[in-house]
């Protein structure tokens, strides 16, 4: 006799609507579909019949009695009287370990022609609200990246938040594989976002290469899909580190980039209707942003260290994403086009990164070495213009006198190898060498 009690179905039942109510397709404006129901919640996935097979959608607002609907995949084939049906439920995505080593889209389906994920793979809703602040642990132990200038000038700690500023073509993406071959993560999760389709190829050879691959997932949703497509594409990748975080392990979340996630997002609200602000964003880009960027971090178990490129056009600095997104992370690193110029890769300008955290989780004789570098770089660049015009004379202030002996060790120190990872006591090595020579 089966164990199932009348009390259990009468339960199912009760929470059950056995009416399903389906809409009509009414107008398609550019991104937008206009239909007469069904009367859903913003968030739920649709399907709207087509001649070649049922069009995924998701309710993204109403206006004036008509629910609006945005595609997750292409508009051919929508008429207007196509019967939209509703699926009850908003977009998950797969989790779990059949997924490393893989490639999925922005909706969490493979691309990378290994053959389908099995049907028993975890599924897991993308979007969550962060962890409650009062059970986040406090950050305390440096999470090596393998990257001399991060690990011994701007330590990162496992659980923090970075973001990797620059404009386009200055090593975003190479730095990015070269935190994921070295660093000491658990996961990497890797979340393409708006990316050229050329580069997706390219990024999985060249910068992360088969070791990185072994530990990765990686998201992929490039500049050709949806708005929407896109903006699901960064949290799914969260949904997925979240996962593996809330199995205490030590992810690494990258994200490239979050100015191609806010740009997916504008196109949203301006099709809904929301109006544009600052510099043609919509509110909903700024209010969207701190629910992406706080979700990594801490919790009670496990970690996600989050990296997050935002493109700066010009190196402006305070345009608005960019803006936004260093107010939520907790440190930057600023990637320099003149360093790039001068063959100097990681193009990182130490005097305008920071880490946050890094007083609280290096020791002081770390955090003295680390200042006093910097001291003497910044005295180097103040007298750039004299030193290399020649009117700097020799002797005439030790300070320069010493900065001048010691740049090109700087410069030693910033410059790494793509395919090279330092060990961190190494790192710690080099930087003492060149704060106690001539010192």
């Amino acid at each position: 006799m089966s164990d199932i009690s009348f009390s259990d179905y009468a339960a199912t039942l009760a929470n059950t609507d056995p009416i399903r109510v389906n809409g009509r397709v009414t107008q398609v404006v550019g991104l937008l579909i206009e239909a007469t129901g069904p009367q859903n919640p913003v968030g739920d996935v649709c399907h709207i019949v087509t001649p070649t097979g049922p069009l995924p959608c998701e309710i993204v607002g109403f206006r004036r009695g008509s629910v609006l609907l945005m595609p997750l995949i292409h508009t051919e084939g929508i008429r207007q009287g196509s019967e939209v049906i509703p699926t009850g439920t908003p977009l998950t995505a797969p989790a779990g370990d059949e997924l490393l080593g893989r490639m999925i889209d922005g909706l969490g389906f493979p691309i990378d022609e290994k053959g389908d994920l099995s049907p028993q793979i975890a599924r897991v809703p993308i979007n969550r609200d962060p962890p409650n602040p009062m059970t986040r642990k406090r950050i305390k132990t440096p999470l090596t990246t393998g990257v001399k200038v991060i690990d011994s000038l701007l330590t990162i700690g496992g659980g923090q938040r970075m973001g990797i500023f620059a404009g386009s073509g200055v090593g975003k993406s190479t730095l990015m594989g070269m935190i994921c071959r070295s660093s000491q993560a658990d996961i990497n999760v890797i979340a393409l976002v708006g990316e050229r389709g050329r580069e997706v190829r390219e990024f999985l050879e060249k910068d992360l290469g088969e070791e990185g691959l072994r530990r990765s997932i990686i998201v992929v949703a490039t500049s050709d899909q949806p708005a929407l497509v896109r903006v699901k594409a960064a949290f799914t990748a969260t949904a997925i580190a979240e996962y593996f975080r809330d199995r205490d392990k030590r992810v690494m979340l990258m994200m490239d980039s979050v100015t191609r996630f806010a740009l997916a997002q504008r196109e949203i609200g301006l099709a809904v209707g929301e109006p544009p602000t600052t510099r043609g964003y919509t509110p909903s880009v700024f209010s969207l942003l701190p629910k992406l960027l706080e979700r990594a971090g801490t919790a009670k178990k496990g970690s996600i260290t989050g990296i997050y490129t935002v493109l700066v056009e010009g190196g402006d600095m305070d345009e608005p994403v960019a803006d936004a997104v260093r107010g939520i992370l907790d440190g930057h690193l600023v990637l320099s086009r003149e360093l790039a110029h001068q063959n100097i890769y990681p193009a990182v300008d130490i005097l305008a990164s920071i880490s946050r955290l890094m007083p609280e989780i290096c020791e002081k004789s770390h955090l003295e070495m680390a200042g006093k570098l910097r001291n003497i770089y910044s005295t180097y660049v103040k007298n750039a213009d004299a030193i290399s015009l020649g009117a700097y004379k020799a002797g005439s202030d030790p300070k320069i006198d010493e900065a001048i002996q010691k740049h090109p060790l700087i410069e030693g120190l910033i410059k790494q190898g793509i395919n090279e990872a330092v060990p961190f006591a190494k790192c710690l090595e080099a930087l003492s060498k060149i704060v106690g020579q001539g010192g």
